[in-house]
């Protein structure tokens, strides 16, 4: 399978949000990340920024990837950190890399409108150019996803951990299934099952099975992805308990949708090589 959400860092570079005192502040490179996976039938992994807040974490990303392709399937580099450039060099950094330029570009935020107006700004970029645009959205992603690929239907977007959603045990998380229905209706949605250890800690495993099952049913195996969120899920379990969580409610699946969701639909969606 392919692990479609682990992060590096070290705290001496940046990554402001990481406070010191925390199980989070420490470096984490990619002896860590090989160690991580050791075992547990990998094919590689989707590197996602960590917002260091710089655009040479961009540069990074991609000096790994072509370093360590036997670790590092793709990467997802920060978008708003390009967004001061504006769209015309924005445009000629993506066709300057060419294979090597980023499989993906992540706007976060705590919602569409909260995300900067510069980033913004450079999506039509990414649908012209045929990259992927990828929202971690703490309010609204799933309903802003189907937005901005209804505006730019030629545009894939990933939706990062189910779309943030409530946790379970809360009576908010009823809006989230309608939500994932509305998502379904825009083709152009592809859904990432990570997060889940970290956000929904506590909740009963059925009931994060239930959720799994119901994106998977929802929006099928060609558009669902898998992800630990390694090594954000560290204070609650290792990347393998988080991958674990995240292929919950998958039993059901045949063996070849199963494939699909950890290993065809990745490759596909985030333009691998294979």
């Amino acid at each position: 399978m392919i692990d479609c959400h682990v992060h590096l860092w070290d705290p001496a570079r940046g990554f402001p949000w990481i406070k010191p005192g925390t199980e989070h502040h420490q470096a984490f490179g990619e002896d860590d990340l090989e160690r991580s996976g050791a075992g547990i039938g990998l094919a590689g992994a989707i590197l996602v920024e960590a917002s260091r807040g710089d655009t040479g974490e961009t540069h990074t990303l991609r000096e790994l990837r072509l370093r360590r392709p036997d670790l590092v399937a793709g990467y997802v580099a920060n978008l708003h950190v390009h967004g001061a450039d504006g769209p015309g060099p924005f445009r000629a950094l993506l066709r300057e890399w060419g294979t090597s330029r980023p499989n993906g570009m992540r706007l976060g935020g705590t919602s569409w409108q909260d995300t900067p107006e510069a980033a913004r700004a450079l999506v039509p970029v990414l649908a012209e150019e045929g990259a992927v645009l990828q929202l971690n959205l703490h309010q609204g992603a799933l309903g802003a996803a189907a937005d901005v690929t209804a505006r730019h239907p030629e545009l894939k977007v990933v939706v990062d951990h189910l779309g943030n959603p409530p946790h379970l045990r809360t009576p908010e998380a009823a809006q989230w299934y309608r939500d994932i229905e509305r998502a379904a209706e825009a083709t152009g949605v592809v859904v990432k099952i990570s997060g889940l250890l970290t956000q929904q800690h506590g909740a009963p495993p059925q009931r994060i099975a239930h959720m799994v099952r119901h994106a998977v049913d929802t929006l099928g195996p060609d558009r669902c992805l898998v992800g630990s969120d390694w090594p954000i899920c560290l204070p609650r379990g290792s990347r393998a308990e988080s991958l674990t969580t995240s292929r919950l409610g998958l039993a059901h699946l045949t063996d070849d949708q199963r494939t699909r969701i950890l290993h065809t639909t990745p490759v596909r969606v985030y333009g691998l090589d294979g």
